[in-house]
């Protein structure tokens, strides 16, 4: 590895050693677009992605393709472990958004090459992160296709048992002053297809539990993108909760101070 950055919080440090820290030949590095616009959050999805765990479990967030830090920083403030992790420097070279405001939790990194998160908590040995929740918001069509592999490998290696791997996938280009942002242009069927290559099922009954509340999507100005959640098999998967009295408690517990407090001690 040949970078190693560090955010410290009163309770842990972040560790993230990246083979290469900038994605330096990028055309989003090198025509910044979205990574000097784009700072989505949606308290919505937030809500229904608490929904599936047990109250008082503290989730762990990896967003991948972070650009301004909006979600990260919105899964801090509601407890929870978030990791932001942007190809570009533009954000953090100019503080923009949430760099500004979170930076022990936002860091630099080429996915497309080998990387390690590691979360020393307390004063003990660091040990890799295990994420419950790996997110990617209109991301996966700015990789290059023979690159698919490494971001997948990537994942795997930081996913927890029973993890989900949530995403907004755009199917159609994206071209800026003559750029074309979007590698990898393909339909929503040809994506499930290289992703049970690469050693993940979709979950449709997960997607239509999120129905129209996701980060990026066609509700948010990307009309034509779709979604996917995927996983590494069926084992441990978190239950899709019943409507009623259960969501009314999670809603009074997310946030709250107490729920706050205990997440800087997990």
């Amino acid at each position: 590895m040949s970078s190693i950055q560090t955010g410290v919080t009163p309770a842990y440090k972040i560790i993230v050693q990246a083979e290469k820290e900038v994605a330096f030949d990028s055309p989003d590095h090198l025509s910044p677009w979205g990574t000097r616009r784009d700072n989505s959050v949606n308290q919505r999805f937030n809500n229904k992605l608490y929904h599936l765990y047990p109250m008082g479990r503290f989730i762990r967030v990896l967003d991948l393709g972070c650009s301004g830090g909006g979600f990260v920083r919105n899964c801090v403030d509601d407890g929870c472990f978030a990791v932001g992790l942007e190809g570009s420097d533009y954000s953090r070279q100019h503080r923009r958004a949430e760099w500004r405001t979170i930076p022990e939790h936002l860091f630099t990194c080429d996915i497309t090459r080998s990387f390690e998160i590691f979360l020393e908590l307390n004063g003990q040995a660091a040990e890799r992160a295990q994420f419950d929740v790996v997110t990617s918001w209109e991301l996966m069509e700015h990789i290059p296709e023979p690159d698919l592999a490494m971001v997948a490998a990537n994942v795997q290696r930081h996913l927890a048992p029973g993890g989900l791997w949530i995403m907004s996938v755009s199917p159609r280009p994206d071209i800026i002053n003559g750029v074309n942002l979007h590698q990898t242009v393909q339909p929503r069927a040809w994506w499930i297809r290289k992703f049970a290559e690469l050693g993940f099922e979709n979950l449709p009954a997960y997607v239509r539990y999120f129905n129209t509340q996701w980060v990026r999507g066609p509700k948010y100005g990307y009309s034509d993108s779709f979604h996917l959640v995927l996983a590494q098999g069926q084992n441990q998967l978190p239950q899709i909760p019943h409507e009623g009295v259960l969501r009314r408690v999670y809603d009074r517990w997310l946030g709250s101070s107490p729920q706050k407090f205990l997440a800087g001690k997990f």
